[in-house]
């Protein structure tokens, strides 16, 4: 079983590096969309069986159980690889061969860039990395098993996650993609995602705070 697992913050502590051009009330609207966006292209991948999402959220739990998803329910914020590993310990004991964990602040990744992922995959014990716009971090990674290298998320996550492959003797993969290579992190970020992005509920929330106007 290939699984798509969507990690995501619990909304009132996401996008935090966003507050010198957005209020706390307008990040979480930002940040539900996102999240919105990734959900819809993880439920439209054509190679994946099911889809997941760990978070400690209420109101994204619910729209995950809303639209078929696996819902993991975080409990708490317990950093973002650690609760990776948690979701995927579970998708594991429910059978899951391969996942692809997807972050929720890349709003225009698509089912197609996930379907490359999984076709991207070496045969055997293999990761696929899709690296940030900077090389320096990871903004999809894939496994095969699940649980072949921990998560390593955070600054020069590429770097570890590459050298972790490298240690264990596993094949790793990068994978350059530019739609899945753009995170909503800081401000520049947010112009950088208007100039390019196709209709999604992101870019409706950025014309509605204004910011498509810069």
């Amino acid at each position: 079983m290939r699984v798509v697992l969507i990690a995501a913050k619990e909304l009132a502590f996401a996008k935090n590096r966003l507050a010198s051009v957005l209020p706390p009330a307008e990040r979480i609207v930002l940040a539900e969309a996102m999240f919105r966006d990734v959900l819809a292209a993880a439920l439209s991948s054509r190679t994946a069986d099911r889809v997941a999402v760990i978070t400690s959220d209420t109101g994204l739990l619910a729209l995950a159980r809303e639209h078929g998803a696996i819902a993991i329910d975080e409990q708490f914020p317990r950093g973002l690889n650690v609760a990776v590993a948690l979701a995927t310990e579970r998708l594991v004991a429910e059978r899951a061969s391969a996942v692809c964990t997807v972050l929720s602040d890349i709003p225009m990744i698509t089912g197609a860039d996930i379907d490359e992922v999984f076709a991207a995959m070496p045969a055997g014990k293999a990761a696929v990395l899709v690296p940030s716009r900077d090389f320096s971090g990871t903004n999809v990674i894939a496994r095969s098993p699940a649980d072949v290298i921990p998560t390593q998320f955070g600054r020069l996550s590429l770097v570890r996650h590459l050298d972790d492959c490298r240690n264990r003797g596993i094949a790793g993969q990068i994978l350059r993609q530019s739609r899945p290579a753009l995170d909503l992190d800081v401000p520049a970020d947010l112009y950088e995602f208007v100039r390019v992005a196709s209709t999604t509920h992101t870019l409706n929330q950025l014309v509605r705070l204004g910011i498509a106007h810069h």
